[in-house]
């Protein structure tokens, strides 16, 4: 069933408006009709099956039939910060980790970004940004929209880790030494509820300065598993490994 995010859902369920592109979406593309269902969400974890009302030229109005209990999102948030990488890397990570869980995204200038984002250059990509997570939210059924973050610095990015429970950076060192602390081992003392932000190197991976620094401020160093992975791969390893341990191992122990 067709999925979209409806910002004031709550605000007026009985009689509500999806407008462009949704309404041209569920009209031309869908060929929805009056009396037709669809799945609408307010982007913040509320969802509802909802009834087409009436069909116009560039706006729908529908109505909520009954709110959903359940949710498909992780019982952990996790932030990926992920350090700035070349071409369209980035746009890759939101949308495929929009669909394996991600909760916000901050992109970080490190040290070793080849690109370089200023407010203005950010700006520009912005909406784009913004279309790539609604939509793969819509696809994969999730109850939020994750939020992108403007870039930050590294001072911003030590700022930002004390709001979470537990923070990680995945450092390729640490997939060469034989005593070596794992995501595995990290995950098991993480608890439901619990705020994770994991940093993620961008191709140059992190300078030992910044290591050193992340270190000093109780930052967790893992590694993700005994090969190197590129900064594009590295988020979708660690969300996977999240939503194993989270979702698909805890189902299993209450079987």
């Amino acid at each position: 069933m067709q999925r979209y995010f409806i910002k004031d859902l709550m605000r007026s369920p009985n009689d509500f408006e999806i407008l462009t592109p949704d309404a041209h979406h569920i009209k031309r593309v869908m060929r929805m009709q009056i009396d037709d269902e669809i799945i609408c969400s307010d982007g913040v974890g509320n969802d509802a099956l909802c009834k087409i009302t009436s069909i116009e030229d560039d706006c729908v109005r529908a109505s909520v039939l009954k709110w959903f209990a359940d949710t498909n999102e992780m019982p952990i948030e996790v932030t990926i910060v992920q350090g700035i990488p070349k071409g369209d890397k980035f746009e890759w990570i939101l949308q495929k980790g929009t669909e394996l869980g991600a909760h916000a995204f901050i992109p970080w200038q490190a040290e070793r970004s080849i690109s370089i984002w200023n407010h203005k250059k950010f700006s520009k990509k912005q909406q784009r940004f913004q279309k790539i997570v609604k939509e793969a939210a819509e696809q994969s059924h999730r109850s939020i929209v994750p939020t992108i973050s403007e870039p930050v610095n590294e001072q911003s990015l030590l700022e930002l880790a004390r709001d979470y429970d537990k923070v990680l950076f995945a450092y390729e060192e640490a997939s060469r030494r034989k005593a070596h602390q794992s995501l595995a081992e990290v995950l098991h003392t993480v608890e439901a509820q619990d705020k994770l932000l994991i940093c993620i190197g961008p191709e140059g991976g992190f300078s030992e300065r910044e290591a050193k620094t992340f270190i000093e401020n109780g930052w967790h160093a893992v590694r993700l598993g005994p090969r190197i992975l590129r900064t594009e791969t590295a988020p979708l390893y660690v969300l996977s490994s999240v939503s194993y341990h989270f979702e698909e191992c805890a189902s299993k122990k209450d079987v």
